[in-house]
């Protein structure tokens, strides 16, 4: 059949492909295929972490699982320890990355040309604001779906946020962002040969009346049919997104884009809408990589053992405090069955020396088993990060320089594993972001200077984490110069300030701090208020001086005035008044 690209339909009312569309359905699922089998393995242990403290999402990481809505999962949950430190694990790195009360990034220039050009900075400055705006317009939700794959890394070790721009009810393209945490047993990630994710598969099923709102009349004539009698059956379907072969920068179509994007429906092997992305559209990040394997490792995968052995406890300890609350009674074999109803009196209970006939089990050592379950809670809590948050509250009288102190150690601990997100989530995730705001044309007109540089940009992460970082830095400086003074007061001698460049060390201290760009004085600025307070302190050097500078020029008057008599008159004799001729004249 010729390629024609014109819509046919076989007997069995589905779409006929062409030979392309053929070729690109067949690559598709046979590529599906190898990525479920080399997933299996994975899934089955996100399996078993999610059955102990995600069952929202148990029974969803195996292709063609199906689960009824509202059905319970919550039976293999017995102690709730591990639940409460993913949630705690979540709103823990949501501080420390992407807090919403701040700006928890910034962009700017990455030569130093561009760096010295204020108007640029001041773009940057505008652009990210634009951006945070963007973000957190609700519309976005990008708070919601952000936590969700925080909790998606601490318990399967991988997130993936799918960015694009917002559509309407309508399906009509508007101005704005839209965020998609996607279920990781939906995706399926590939990597390049630097380790990279650069495409992934995504399983997930619409009913007929979804697919029909997203692709019309392309979709088989039988999945119209089960609209028209409003089926609620989901229908399988891919998206598949890899690095275009036949890219050609310039071109205003499809092989303008750098990635591929293809849906394909599964039941009627047909190839619904081709077409690609200007940047990678999905954000995915691993907590920990072993070799050799693309999906990542989290922290209850770590510590999965310990969250097994914590339940076993559990049970046994739920076993003691009902044997301990509601005893087992022991009794003779020819004894009275006693009445345990509260108030009951039993006669014969007690013998005539006083002993009583009846018995209770002994229940072990709840103790025991309370503090080996102390041993594997404090165990998960470590690795989900929550007993280094909980240092801070057990010592709540520290002085500043204490605080600096341990929050620099807590930077040091935390950024080898939380510092990976930075790299492999934030940066693609803001990235794709401003390709979509400058396709949309949301972003202001760049600076000349700027556009020559083809607009370059560095992301300069300014979360609590980043500042914890660098905290090091200005607690160290500060230290200096509280040595410094020590010295001065020694010596006197003021000249040990000349070894520090206060301007520079102020940037960068309001830097490391996020101060933003507008609330620091321009350099033109800092000059004219500088000559001002010169001129200003020369004028009051002045007015203070001018009180001795006139005695001063009164007393040279008074003596000009007599030197000027005396040359007059001559000298004056013994006896004489000035003004009158001495004897001998």
């Amino acid at each position: 059949m010729a390629d024609t690209g014109i819509v046919q339909y076989n007997s069995r009312d589905y779409r006929v492909n062409t030979p392309r569309e053929e070729m690109i359905v067949s690559d598709a699922l046979q590529e599906f295929a190898q990525m479920v089998t080399w997933r299996n393995t994975f899934a089955a242990q996100w399996e078993e972490v999610a059955q102990l403290i995600m069952p929202s999402s148990s029974n969803t990481f195996f292709q063609g699982a199906f689960n009824w809505p509202g059905q319970k999962k919550t039976q293999h949950q017995v102690d709730a320890t591990a639940m409460m430190a993913l949630s705690r694990f979540g709103a823990i790195l949501d501080s420390l990355l992407t807090p919403r009360n701040m700006f928890w990034h910034a962009l700017q220039a990455q030569s130093d040309d561009i760096k010295k050009d204020r108007d640029c900075r001041l773009w940057y400055e505008a652009t990210t604001r634009k951006l945070f705006q963007h973000r957190y317009a609700p519309m976005a939700n990008f708070s919601s779906q952000n936590q969700q794959n925080y909790q998606s890394l601490g318990a399967f070790g991988t997130g993936a946020m799918f960015v694009d721009q917002a559509v309407d009810y309508q399906g009509n393209l508007i101005p704005g962002l839209r965020y998609k945490a996607l279920p990781l047993g939906e995706v399926f990630l590939r990597e390049n040969h630097q380790g990279m994710i650069d495409g992934f598969i995504r399983w997930f099923r619409l009913t007929p009346r979804q697919a029909y709102q997203k692709w019309g009349e392309r979709i088989p004539v039988s999945m119209i049919e089960a609209m028209h009698a409003h089926s609620e059956t989901p229908v399988d379907f891919l998206h598949r997104v890899y690095p275009r072969t036949d890219f050609e920068p310039g071109r205003l179509d499809e092989k303008g884009m750098i990635f591929t994007s293809e849906y394909i429906c599964v039941q009627g092997r047909c190839l619904l809408s081709e077409s690609g992305y200007h940047t990678f559209p999905l954000a995915a990040s691993r907590y920990d990589q072993a070799p050799g394997e693309v999906y990542g490792r989290g922290p209850a995968m770590m510590v999965l053992p310990a969250i097994k052995t914590l339940n076993a406890e559990k049970r046994v300890f739920l076993k003691q405090g009902h044997r301990a609350g509601d005893p087992v009674l022991l009794t003779a074999d020819d004894g009275l069955v006693p009445n345990i109803t509260p108030g009951a009196v039993n006669p014969g209970g007690m013998n005539s020396d006083g002993k009583p006939l009846i018995g209770i089990l002994p229940s072990g050592n709840i103790q025991i088993t309370l503090e080996m379950m102390q041993e594997e809670q404090k165990l998960i809590n470590d690795a989900f990060l929550v007993s280094l948050f909980q240092i801070m509250t057990e010592s709540p009288q520290m002085s500043a320089t204490e605080v600096i102190e341990r929050t620099n150690e807590k930077g040091i601990l935390l950024a080898p594993t939380v510092g990976r997100q930075q790299s492999e989530y934030l940066g693609p995730l803001i990235d794709r972001e401003l390709d979509l705001l400058a396709e949309m044309g949301e972003l202001e007109p760049m600076p000349p200077l700027l556009r020559e540089a083809r607009g370059e940009y560095h992301v300069n992460y300014t979360s609590p984490l980043a500042r914890a970082m660098r905290a090091q830095e200005v607690a160290g400086f500060q230290r200096t110069i509280q040595g410094s003074l020590e010295i001065v007061k020694v010596t006197g001698d003021v000249s040990i300030f000349d070894n520090f460049d206060f301007d520079t060390a102020t940037r960068d201290t309001a830097e490391i701090q996020a101060v933003p760009e507008t609330w620091m004085a321009d350099p033109a600025a800092i000059d004219a208020k500088r000559k001002a307070r010169a001129q200003a302190q020369q004028r009051q050097e002045a007015i203070q001086a001018a009180p001795a500078q006139a005695a001063m020029m009164k007393a040279q008057m008074s003596k000009d005035a007599q030197q000027l008599t005396t040359n007059n008159t001559g000298p004056t004799q013994p006896g004489a008044f000035p003004g009158n001729p001495g004897p001998g004249q």
